[in-house]
């Protein structure tokens, strides 16, 4: 056995002895830091105890009930305590992917006597129901150790509308080219149904107008003026399916169709008619009562804005059915839709067969101008070849769906999508001066 030597037994004594002074003291250390973990959780409890709680908070969301697309708005976010308001009150609004907010969609609310205010302000990128449906507040305590965080629901809607500046001016422009003028008045004389006035018989005349009593009774010809008949029920269709989904330069082909749509609606209330909107896709989505006057176009646009985009095959017989249920007089239907060939559209043309035994149905299709590109391009590889065979196929199956529907007594009316609204209302017209509706 080996045996330290003396020096090396002091310096061992010696070593030892912190080690004995740090175990006499270790049990006040857990104490110590015991008592301070004690405090800091009884700071914590008090501080998120103290001060204004979720009870005494009532917080409100205002913005506009409408915006058009591409618009910006204000959203204004206010916060009340019934009993001392914080010094600090933060907020945070959810919204959906129509909207787009400028900046951040929160931040620190100005401080008011009662609590906070806040403007946030966003921009509207598609038409649609736009949703505001949750709001976060939060505020520190009085020691500033935790946050106070409530999530409260919010039930507020923005309806984004077309751009309604660019349709009033289109519609106003159309008017002014449609008003009558001397020319016109001669024109559309003796067409309408209803009596307007009498005047002197001019050459070119028809013989039917004039009034042959009342020409013997003062001695010379006098002819029957007539108007055309107002009060015709006008229902906008707008098929929100599948196809009608697709973009067309950027824009989907149902956003052009809805302001196409309240372009037409516009006119015609301008003109004394009625205007009802009807949308589907799988089903009825919107099955709106017909309006009158140029109030009634406030009404029109809301119901547009809800009509939303769908992913599900369109059922032209559930929606037409639906339709003709809902007329109780004739009616000029206006459908806004999309096909691709023969076999998708046989049922479309079974339940248009039956809708235009009563009413006058009227198909407004936007231009395919990627096939008929694909169709007359020069082919210069085997690809290309296979392309224009392809898309000259389709667009001959679309003329022979167009053709039968004509053959049903059915108007289709293909335009440009960028003249969409202008064709249709030129349409319109020409048949409401022919007296046909």
């Amino acid at each position: 056995m080996i045996y330290p030597s003396g020096r090396s037994v002091w310096a061992a004594a010696l070593g030892a002895v912190p080690a004995f002074l740090v175990a006499l003291a270790l049990p006040s250390v857990w104490y110590l830091g015991l008592l301070w973990i004690c405090l800091l959780l009884a700071f914590l409890l008090v501080d998120a105890t103290a001060g204004p709680g979720r009870a005494s908070l009532e917080a409100n969301l205002k913005s506009t009930p409408q915006v058009g697309i591409g618009g910006r708005f204000p959203v204004f976010i206010s916060a009340r305590f019934a009993s001392g308001a914080p010094a600090k009150i933060e907020a945070r609004l959810a919204h959906d992917t129509r909207l787009e907010p400028i900046g951040e969609a929160g931040g620190t609310l100005r401080p008011t006597p009662e609590g906070g205010a806040l403007e946030l302000h966003f921009h509207a990128l598609r038409r649609g129901i736009a949703s505001l449906d949750r709001l976060w507040l939060r505020w520190p305590g009085p020691f500033g150790l935790v946050w106070k965080q409530v999530a409260l629901p919010m039930d507020n809607k923005v309806a984004i509308l077309p751009n309604i500046g660019g349709v009033r001016d289109e519609a106003i422009r159309l008017l002014q080219r449609e008003a009558l003028a001397d020319g016109q008045e001669q024109r559309r004389a003796g067409q309408g149904r209803e009596f307007e006035s009498l005047k002197d018989y001019q050459p070119g005349m028809g013989r039917r107008m004039i009034d042959w009593k009342r020409s013997a009774r003062h001695g010379k010809l006098v002819a029957r003026e007539f108007r055309v008949e107002q009060n015709n029920n006008i229902v906008l269709a707008i098929d929100s399916g599948r196809l009608m989904c697709e973009p067309i330069d950027g824009v989907a082909k149902l956003d052009r169709a809805v302001t196409a749509a309240l372009l037409t609606a516009f006119v015609a209330l301008k003109g004394g008619d009625m205007v009802g909107l009807f949308s589907f896709d799988a089903r009825p989505r919107i099955v709106g009562k017909a309006v009158r006057g140029s109030t009634g176009f406030s009404l029109i646009q809301k119901r547009a804005a809800e009509i939303d985009y769908s992913n599900e095959e369109t059922n032209f017989t559930l929606a037409l059915t639906t339709l003709s249920a809902q007329l109780d007089r004739r009616s000029l239907v206006i459908i806004f839709t999309d096909f691709v060939d023969p076999i998708s559209a046989e049922l479309m043309l079974r339940t248009v067969g039956r809708l235009t035994e009563r009413h006058m149905v009227l198909f407004m299709l936007m231009k395919d101008e990627e096939l008929e590109t694909l169709s007359d391009t020069q082919p210069e590889k085997a690809e290309d070849v296979a392309r224009s065979v392809i898309a000259g196929g389709l667009l001959r199956e679309r003329e022979v769906v167009i053709a039968k529907l004509r053959r049903l007594g059915a108007h289709v009316v293909e335009a440009d999508h960028r003249r969409l609204g202008p064709a249709l209302v030129q349409h319109y017209l020409d048949l409401k001066q022919e007296d046909v509706l």
